[in-house]
């Protein structure tokens, strides 16, 4: 694996985010917040897939990597759903916000465990 892959990810998760953070707010108004957070989700594991695998890490193991990666973001999408529920729900904040408060809470965990699927170490 390449040196600096924690900076390409960083990069590359900071352009996923602008994308599927505009997509969750343009959709917002129509599909309600967790409608509308599951679908700019579920668009994001496939930019994040494509970015991790050419930009991020450089390297992939094969089936390994299309296989795990999905499970990585399965856990990040819980962790994350949780987050806006209590964000909008529990705290009573607005929505808009609670994408981004899930982002700073899943970030490092979604790193060690993206770094795990593509290249097969944590370290």
């Amino acid at each position: 694996m390449h040196k600096g892959s924690g900076l390409r990810f960083l990069l590359a998760g900071g352009l996923n985010t602008a994308v599927t953070y505009l997509m969750y707010l343009a959709l917002l108004d129509v599909a309600g917040y967790q409608a509308s957070y599951a679908i700019a989700f579920v668009c994001g594991i496939g930019i994040s897939y494509v970015l991790g695998r050419v930009f991020v890490f450089k390297v992939h193991q094969g089936y390994r990597s299309v296989l795990m990666l999905p499970l990585v973001y399965l856990v990040q999408y819980a962790v994350g759903a949780a987050v806006v529920w209590t964000w909008v729900t529990w705290l009573r904040q607005h929505p808009a916000l609670a994408p981004a408060v899930a982002i700073l809470v899943t970030l490092p965990l979604t790193y060690l465990l993206s770094k795990f699927a593509f290249a097969g170490k944590i370290r």
